[in-house]
């Protein structure tokens, strides 16, 4: 799915960020991130949508309804790759696991570093940290600082 959708939205000038399928029976949503280095404007979302649009109707890999949406990353940017995790070591994340670790699977924390299929990350109140393997991240999100 996501090598489909890059190479509908990449020729347009768009980085993919990442995708979201969120099954829901008739009102499923298919939500894909994107952006580039000049940002992303409602009209950046309504040409990718278009064009992913066109290549998805035509390669069918979702079955059933769903909605698509296209987003920007937005402030509180979601983290889907190492890369991601690498490029915003030193800020605020909000993880949700899909294994907990001692007894948790919601952390917000500080991301200290990537170690190979690892990210460190380390409490906001304290000195404890943590290895959460990427393959265990449900869900990332930066925490937005003003």
């Amino acid at each position: 799915m996501i090598e489909l959708v890059a190479s509908a939205v990449e020729p347009l000038g768009y980085e993919l960020l990442g995708v979201e399928y969120l099954p829901q029976g008739k009102h499923s949503i298919l939500r894909i991130f994107i952006d580039s280095p000049d940002g992303i404007m409602l009209e950046d979302c309504e040409r990718a949508s278009r064009q992913v649009s066109a290549v998805l109707d035509v390669e069918d890999p979702i079955r059933g309804q769903y909605s698509l949406e296209m987003s920007s990353p937005g402030l509180d940017r979601p983290l889907f790759t190492r890369e991601h995790f690498e490029q915003f070591t030193g800020h605020k994340v909000r993880l949700r696991l899909y294994t907990a670790i001692d007894g948790r699977r919601k952390f917000n924390a500080l991301i200290k570093a990537v170690e190979g299929d690892e990210i460190i990350i380390g409490s906001l109140d304290s000195d404890e940290q943590w290895r959460v393997s990427l393959d265990n991240i449900e869900k990332a999100n930066l925490i937005p600082e003003f």
